[in-house]
């Protein structure tokens, strides 16, 4: 079992914003098959027309609104609830702005080798379903069930929890992730993580979460394409 706990730093990004970024960093570029993480509360600003290419994305929105705009003509407005994913492919330009106030996270997914010259494409979910069982709750963003589809095997799950609450979830040996604190705290098989942190968890069969209090986590695994990945700003190669 290997468990890693990093924090997330706030950096400039776009026109005038500031994100929390998990990864990449300088001493942490990524965890394959996920590519960067970064957690938004903006307001003004944003991310003007840019190009991507090399990766699938993933905008998932707590409150507010998201306007994506994009040269394959796709226009939309995404809400707290919803979420928006692209491919790039072999190449797309667009834009993210937010509607007044927009708070979520942009996680990039990488595409393996083989499918990096794909036509690239936009998918908008807007509206997540949510399921409650013994206390917690859980929103499928990707994986079985879930509301959007990726071209890697990932589990991406939006987790509530109410307090006194032990939740224990198996991974599949081939996926690695890890566990990225919204609110509260949790102890992750034995390690406390606190908002802004996150647990990289890889060779584990069972994931236990202990909540002594309301919590809420993003849960994120994903099978490694183990191929290298060659990050050069908004291109992954």
């Amino acid at each position: 079992m290997t468990i890693l706990i990093r924090n997330a730093s706030v950096v400039p990004e776009g026109d005038g914003v500031e994100v929390k970024r998990l990864m990449p960093s300088p001493n942490f570029h990524n965890f394959d098959p996920f590519v960067l993480w970064d957690h938004f509360d903006i307001s003004g600003g944003g991310f003007p027309n840019h190009p991507h290419r090399g990766f699938e994305a993933i905008t998932y929105m707590f409150d507010g609104a998201m306007k994506h705009t994009d040269n394959l003509g796709n226009q939309g407005t995404v809400f707290g609830g919803g979420a928006q994913r692209f491919t790039a492919g072999k190449g797309i330009v667009h834009s993210e702005m937010p509607d007044g106030k927009a708070v979520g996270i942009q996680l990039w997914i990488n595409l393996p080798k083989a499918l990096k010259a794909i036509d690239p494409d936009y998918e908008q979910v807007d509206a997540i379903p949510v399921e409650e069982k013994d206390g917690v709750s859980i929103r499928r963003i990707v994986g079985e069930g879930g509301a959007i589809q990726l071209k890697t095997d990932v589990e991406y799950l939006d987790v509530s929890f109410e307090q006194d609450v032990v939740w224990k979830r198996n991974v599949p040996n081939e996926l690695r992730g890890f566990v990225y604190m919204l609110e509260g705290s949790l102890v992750v098989n034995g390690e406390t993580i606190h908002a802004g942190q996150a647990a990289f968890i890889e060779q584990e069969s069972e994931i236990e979460l202990v909540a002594d209090k309301h919590s809420r986590v993003m849960w994120c695994f994903g099978k490694p394409h183990g191929e290298p990945i060659y990050q050069h700003g908004s291109f992954v190669d």
